[in-house]
């Protein structure tokens, strides 16, 4: 049996973009996507510090160490630029896997660079 267990997470990040004209997603820099384990068109859900809003999308690639953290489309209604969000991507792992387990969490600055030190164990999802 597969259990959905926390893969990653990017731990209160601020909305630098809200553009709701894009085809839609949540764009997040490369290098919080790298560090996170998160790729690109990953099923994500979001959850919004600032107002309490949850809401689901997708990722995609932002510039490499812009700090960005866009949301598109239907998404930039859920949130504005300086909400503050954690946004949680979620894996499937067998029994065999569980017991070792450990979802990576990434906390960031107030310019959404990873923090030195603040990442947590990987494990690869099935």
């Amino acid at each position: 049996m597969l259990k959905t267990l926390l893969q990653a997470k990017l731990h209160r990040v601020r909305v630098t973009e809200a553009d709701l004209d894009y085809e839609g997603s949540c764009g997040i820099d490369e290098a919080l996507l790298e560090a996170s384990g998160i790729v690109e068109f990953q099923y994500l859900e979001l959850y919004n510090v600032t107002n309490g809003e949850r809401f689901s999308t997708y990722a995609i690639r932002a510039a490499r160490g812009s700090g960005t953290i866009s949301l598109n489309g239907a998404a930039a209604r859920r949130a504005m630029v300086g909400d503050l969000l954690i946004i949680c991507a979620y894996s499937q792992y067998s029994e065999a896997e569980l017991a070792s387990h450990r979802p990576v969490i990434v906390l960031v600055d107030e310019h959404n660079r990873p923090r030195p030190g603040a990442l947590k164990a990987r494990s690869t999802p099935v």
